[in-house]
Order: C-alpha cells, then sequence, then structure tokens
C-alpha cells in the first residue's frame, strides 16, 4: 500500500458536492431549508477540524453552536461571491483561539474513527488484516500531523481533508494565499517522507 493510495482514500473524505454560491443566495434570502442543510453537510467537518485543533467536545459544541448562529443572524451581510464555508470556518477557528488565549491551557483530546482526518472510505469494509493496517495507518498519519507547526496541520486539514480552495483557507486562517501554498507543499512533503515506511 503506497502513501498516494493513502491519500487519494483521505482526499475523497468530507466532500459535499455544495453549490456554495447558490447556497449562499438562499441563506441571505433567509431559506431556512438551506441553512438546515448547509448545518447538516457542515457540522461534522466542523467538529473534526477542532477536535484536531485540540478544543475540548464541549467548548467545540459551544462554538459550533455559535458560529452557525452568527451566519443566520448575519445572513443579510453575506457576500455571495466569498465562500460561505470558509467564512463559517473562520468564525470557529477564530473563537477557537480565543477560548485558548482565554483559558491559556491546551486540553488533549482522542480523536474518534469518524473524524474526517483518521476516515478512510471502506476500511469498515475489510477483513482483520487490512482493519489493523488502516489502524497502524491512521495512527501515523495522526502523529504525522500533530507534529506539523499549527499552521501547517491547519492548511494540511482544510484544504487537504476538507477540500476548501487555497483561497478559502487563506480567508479562515487570515493569511495570504501564498502562505497557504508554502503550509500546504511543506505539509504534503512531510506527510509522503513519514508514511514512506509504507511503500
Amino acid at each position: 500500500m503506497t502513501p498516494d493510495f493513502i491519500l487519494l482514500y483521505l482526499a475523497v473524505s468530507g466532500s459535499t458536492g455544495l453549490n456554495d454560491r447558490d447556497l449562499a443566495r438562499r441563506i441571505r434570502s433567509g431559506d431556512l431549508k438551506a441553512f438546515r442543510q448547509f448545518f447538516e453537510d457542515h457540522k461534522a467537518l466542523l467538529t473534526g477540524f477542532l477536535r484536531k485543533r485540540q478544543v475540548p467536545d464541549d467548548v467545540a459544541g459551544d462554538i459550533i453552536q455559535n458560529a452557525f448562529i452568527t451566519i443566520w443572524e448575519r445572513r443579510t451581510e453575506i457576500d455571495e461571491n466569498k465562500s460561505l464555508r470558509a467564512y463559517l470556518f473562520r468564525i470557529s477557528y477564530t473563537r477557537a483561539l480565543n477560548h485558548f488565549r482565554d483559558t491559556a491551557k491546551f486540553t488533549v483530546s482522542h480523536v474518534n474513527d469518524e473524524s474526517p482526518l483518521l476516515h478512510i472510505p471502506g476500511s469498515g469494509q475489510t477483513g482483520p488484516e487490512q482493519q489493523a493496517d488502516y489502524a497502524i495507518i491512521r495512527d501515523a498519519l495522526d502523529r504525522i500531523i500533530a507534529g506539523m507547526p499549527e499552521k501547517r496541520s491547519a492548511v494540511f486539514e482544510l484544504c487537504f481533508l476538507q477540500e476548501l480552495t487555497y483561497r478559502e483557507a487563506a480567508e479562515v486562517l487570515d493569511v495570504s494565499i501564498k502562505t497557504v501554498e508554502n503550509h500546504m507543499a511543506l505539509a504534503l512533503k512531510t506527510v509522503r517522507e513519514g508514511m514512506e515506511k509504507f511503500r
């Protein structure tokens, strides 16, 4: 099993297939059904992202709830030409940083198999030997990504695992697109080198 095979599996996890612009337009006009769809399609992705940022589950729940409430309350201010998904992640990421600044401590939480970071589609349909291989690979990926600098791991998760564009990730993290590109290149290099033993 090659790293490219593993990365291909990871790349297809978490895709929503949403037309972000159309959804933003509908939410802006007060379409509650569209907002509910946006919530359902993004809640799990956002939960996994915050868990990987080591946000405690109870705090993450509050952050996510407040982020969606903020979007609904400010729906008339939504810019249809900007990514609503990036706006959601930016609100949540900023509030997570504020939480850590306020508490001045980091709480380590465990990531379960439903996290987009660790989910490999089809892994539940294999035999015991393949499941053991997947567990080893998931654990190795988790350690590699946890060892990256904060911004680099955030860029990798947003762009590669959550499938945000570089522009969207730049909006979320409040950095330039070039910075996102540089972090992504370094993150992919780190992952490839770390997964070399699985070739």
